[in-house]
C-alpha cells in the first residue's frame, strides 16, 4: 500500500472525519531536504473531524503527527496540516 493510502487509513481510523484530503506533493520539493527520487516525502493534509473540538491548533499537529509517528520513521519528512472541526469549516 503507498504512503497515501496508509496515511488516510490511519487518519480516518484515528479521527473518523467528516472530510479528508491528502495530496502528495514530494515533486513541489525536489531538491530539498528531506526529498527523495520516488516521492512519497511531503504532503498537504485537510482533514474536518469532530475529534479536534477543544484542542489547540499546536494540540490538533501533535495530535496528528503522533498517528502517524511511524511514516515519519520509514521516510515521510514532512506533512502540512489544515485541521478543522465541523464548525470551523466556512460554507
Amino acid at each position: 500500500m503507498a504512503r497515501r493510502e496508509r496515511l488516510i487509513d490511519r487518519l480516518t481510523t484515528s479521527l473518523a472525519p467528516t472530510s479528508i484530503v491528502v495530496v502528495d506533493e514530494s515533486h513541489r520539493h525536489a531538491g530539498h531536504a528531506g526529498a527523495r527520487p520516488g516521492g512519497e516525502t511531503h504532503y498537504h493534509v485537510e482533514i474536518v473531524s469532530a475529534r479536534f473540538a477543544g484542542m489547540s491548533r499546536v494540540a490538533r499537529h501533535r495530535f496528528v503527527h503522533e498517528i502517524v509517528r511511524d511514516e515519519f520513521e520509514s521516510g515521510l519528512h514532512a506533512l502540512s496540516l489544515k485541521l478543522l472541526t465541523p464548525e470551523e469549516v466556512i460554507r
